[in-house]
């Protein structure tokens, strides 16, 4: 009897310790990935942003595809759904907004025309999917292929738009790059799963709910690397790649998770995601407006961002 208890208490211990190993990871992770993916667009001499909107998007909302594609196939279509939902809502109010409050957010004029319009009309497009409480596998394969046309054009002008400045920048070599893109995306990956797999067993521990778990750890724990990757951006100067990632990632979760994921299997929602996809599609209009005020997210309007995320919570919750 002793023994078991002496073994359960080890076991607590190891959850704590594994949840710091988590966020190390996470944090440490999410530097190596930025460092890489800034030496490649300077290698490419392609803007930052671009970068943003396409690897460290993808790179970062891996969690959020493992968690949907595998929910999808299994037929928890439900929580492939509402994982979505609920981490772009925290990408645009958390993401942003806490880089905003830490020293706001420039906004790249390419996001402002292109990738902010953009994630509305698919917010929008999601919202009238989902008016019969369902994505059919026609509705998943039009998401996809919106998801090929807008990387080809988000590709093509980065490209277009190379810049041609002579002075010498230090940069990680070709290889090394790879390097840390790679092992800074793995680092990242791993660490938020460590972080979601034992924050939710001390929160058992504690006796809250699986609702209550669903609702705020896991939605939260799969958006933790767009948020340290976006603070970690926005800390080395990278504000463009900082909100080219919450942005970009909005977009790839939408048209290529839920795309793939209703392509594979038609995916049944309820009631309570169709309100949070029109509390979505508010919030992507919100961003547009702050973006758009002086050409920056301002550290008042951030915390707005995050307040009205509290207030959400609280929402969810308390249904």
């Amino acid at each position: 009897m002793e023994k078991t208890s002496v073994a359960e208490r080890e076991e607590k211990d190891m959850m704590y310790v594994w949840l710091i190993v988590g966020f190390v990871l996470l944090i440490k992770g999410a530097d190596f990935f930025v460092e890489g993916s800034s030496s490649v667009a300077k290698l490419l001499k392609i803007p930052s942003v671009i970068i943003g909107l396409t690897i460290v998007a993808m790179g970062t909302s891996a969690p959020e595809a493992a968690v949907s594609i595998t929910a999808g196939l299994a037929g928890n279509n439900d929580i492939a759904i509402s994982n979505i939902i609920g981490s772009n809502i925290f990408n645009l109010l958390v993401v942003v907004g806490v880089c905003a409050v830490m020293k706001g957010v420039t906004t790249d004029k390419d996001i402002l025309k292109r990738d902010m319009p953009v994630n509305i009309g698919i917010s929008a497009l999601l919202l009238l999917f989902l008016i019969d409480l369902k994505i059919t596998r026609i509705e998943g394969v039009i998401l996809f292929i919106l998801f090929v046309v807008y990387m080809i054009i988000v590709v093509g002008e980065g490209m277009k738009n190379r810049t041609t400045e002579t002075e010498e920048v230090k940069v990680l070599s070709p290889a090394l790059s790879i390097v840390f893109i790679v092992a800074g995306l793995a680092a990242v990956v791993f660490g938020g799963d460590l972080v979601v797999d034992n924050a939710s067993k001390i929160a058992e521990n504690f006796g809250l709910s699986q609702n209550l778990i669903g609702l705020t750890i896991v939605a939260v724990g799969t958006s933790l690397p767009e948020l340290v990757t976006s603070i970690v951006a926005t800390r080395k100067g990278e504000s463009g790649l900082a909100l080219g990632n919450a942005v970009g990632s909005c977009v790839f979760n939408i048209l290529f998770i839920l795309g793939m994921s209703g392509t594979l299997s038609p995916m049944a929602a309820t009631g309570e995601s169709f309100v949070d996809i029109c509390v979505l599609t508010v919030v992507t209009i919100m961003m547009l407006i702050f973006g758009k005020t002086k050409g920056m997210t301002s550290r008042i309007e951030g915390a707005i961002c995050v307040l009205a995320y509290a207030g959400y919570m609280v929402y969810a919750v308390m249904r």
